[in-house]
């Protein structure tokens, strides 16, 4: 396990915070621990996932978790998402201990159910169904690049909302 990344998500939490006017939302309760752990989505055009959050009531573990599922599931399709495993998660964080091996899971269970809950709103029609629409073309960020990804303002200056 890579004991620095897990200190530096547990410190840094990305994704940790509810988010207004979610698209869809999830949540998980994990009857083993008493954890809670709560996904929210905001979909955009081509379904992909704009924006996503987390709450959790969990342990650093839990923390650590669902920002590596945050990372994974950002900028991707839902169907992306939906498909990103337990595995995948595990390598992220360079392996867990044998006691928080299913912490992963967890967290991926929460998503799942937020991806459900968009999908569910979609055949009810109470939210459009992105995955009509055209998206916009994926650019290739290198890490720490945020212009890149920032969205430009009407007089082409880069716009940073901040949290």
């Amino acid at each position: 396990m890579d004991f620095q990344k897990f200190q530096r998500l547990v410190e840094e939490r990305t994704g940790f915070k509810t988010m207004e006017s979610p698209t869809a939302s999830g949540e998980y309760f994990s009857d083993s621990c008493g954890d809670l752990y709560n996904f929210f989505l905001k979909i955009g055009p081509g379904a992909v996932i704009e924006d996503i959050s987390y709450f959790t009531t969990g342990c650093g573990f839990g923390t650590a978790t669902c920002s590596l599922v945050v990372d994974l599931a950002k900028g991707k399709t839902v169907d992306e998402a939906a498909a990103v495993t337990e595995q995948e998660v595990m390598d992220e964080l360079g392996g867990y201990p044998e006691k928080k091996k299913d912490y992963p899971q967890r967290a991926l269970e929460a998503l799942h159910v937020a991806i459900d809950d968009y999908r569910k709103k979609v055949a009810a029609g109470t939210v459009p169904d992105f995955s009509a629409m055209l998206a916009a073309p994926r650019l290739a960020v290198a890490a720490g690049s945020v212009a890149a990804a920032a969205p430009l303002s009407d007089d082409g200056k880069v716009l940073i909302k901040l949290h």
